[in-house]
Order: C-alpha cells, then sequence, then structure tokens
C-alpha cells in the first residue's frame, strides 16, 4: 500500500514543494499526479488552486501493513490490517477476532509489536516514519479510562495534601497522564524510577 498527501497552491510548483514540506521527502522518493490545474476564473469568481496527490514511493513487500501482516501471521494470529496515513505518521489497525491475545495486559503485547514493527520499517525505508498500532480501539478507551485515573487521583491528592504515586507504566501511559494533568493549578506530574518500574506521581504544586 503507498502513502500519499494531497496539497493545493496557487501554482503546481508550489502545491508540489507543500506536499513535499509535509512529507518530508525529495522529488526523488515519490510520483506526482496533477489533479487540478490552477484557473483564474472570471473576475476571481470560479477561479481554483492547484492540487496534486504526491506518493511516496515504497515496495510493497516493506509497507507496514505488509509486514505487520506477516508477522500476525507467524504469530497464528488470524486478522487483517487497515492503514492510513495522518499528519505525517502511519495508523494501522488490527481486524481480528482475538483482540486480547494482542493487546496483553495493560497493552504490553501491542506495545511490543509497534516497537518491533516500527524497527523493521524505518530499517528498510528511506523516508523515517512512526507508525501506530491499535486493535478494536483499543488505544482510545485505555487513554479514557487513564485521563479519568489521573483526575481522580489529582482529586485525592488535592483532598489529602500528599502525594500519590501511581503504578508502573509505559512511556506512552505516563504521558497520557502528564498531559491530561498539564493544565492543572493545584496538582503537577512527574516520572521516577527506572526500566520497567518507572511510575508517576501526582503532587502539589509548590506555592
Amino acid at each position: 500500500m503507498q502513502h500519499y498527501i494531497e496539497t493545493e497552491g496557487d501554482t503546481v510548483e508550489e502545491a508540489i514543494e507543500q506536499a513535499l514540506s509535509e512529507l518530508e521527502v525529495t522529488r526523488e522518493q515519490v510520483t506526482i499526479d496533477l489533479i487540478n490545474e490552477p484557473t483564474k476564473g472570471i473576475l476571481n469568481f470560479g477561479a481554483k488552486r492547484a492540487r496534486v496527490r504526491v506518493t511516496i514511493k515504497q515496495d510493497v513487500s516493506s509497507a507496514p501493513d505488509t509486514i505487520l501482516k506477516e508477522m500476525l501471521d507467524r504469530m497464528g494470529v488470524n486478522a487483517e490490517v487497515e492503514s492510513r496515513f495522518v499528519e505525517g505518521s502511519t495508523h494501522l489497525n488490527i481486524l481480528t477476532d482475538s483482540p486480547a491475545l494482542l493487546i496483553g495486559k495493560h497493552g504490553q503485547t501491542l506495545d511490543a509489536i509497534e516497537r518491533i514493527l516500527n524497527c523493521i520499517v524505518n530499517k528498510a525505508s528511506l523516508v523515517k516514519r512512526r507508525v501506530f498500532v491499535d486493535t478494536e480501539g483499543y488505544r482510545e478507551r485505555r487513554e479514557e479510562r487513564l485521563v479519568e485515573m489521573a483526575n481522580q487521583m489529582a482529586e485525592q491528592v488535592k483532598y489529602t495534601n500528599r502525594e500519590i504515586v501511581l503504578a508502573p507504566m509505559s512511556a506512552r501511559d505516563r504521558r497520557i497522564i502528564h498531559v491530561a494533568l498539564k493544565e492543572d493549578d493545584v496538582v503537577s506530574t512527574y516520572s521516577q524510577g527506572e526500566g520497567d518500574m518507572r511510575r508517576v506521581v501526582i503532587t502539589t504544586q509548590e506555592p
């Protein structure tokens, strides 16, 4: 599967340059298709900007969704993979009858699959891209639960005026907690510990 972006500009060249900038690639790494020539219209009515589709050249065998599908096949998991290109990153969604097997405890298995996939993809690709992996909307549900927990713990800290140390979490989950409480004027957060034991601490801000 090839990834592409469509951009507009006052001229075709401007539209192309915009696409290359957003994808962070050179002309040699893409194919360019002209969708619309720019037109001036009559008295500025009906004018159209130039529009192009710029596609990253990619060996099908090294496409992220193809690699992930092969990984799942080798794991003995019957699944299909959906691929979307969003703001410079590839988002893959696994469709399977056994999502719990892929998610693991607190998403640890899914995180491991994502890390391995990113290593494989970026080792074989000229264009370095971040690949995100999800299944059955797990990531969104996990984030909602973590944000809710963060707010509950923050309220407890405010009530007791004592800091709370959360259970060890992945870097992804810790970031969700930090972002959720970033705008709170009463509490603050920081991480402590090393490796798998790294955890978030919620405490009151110093006056």
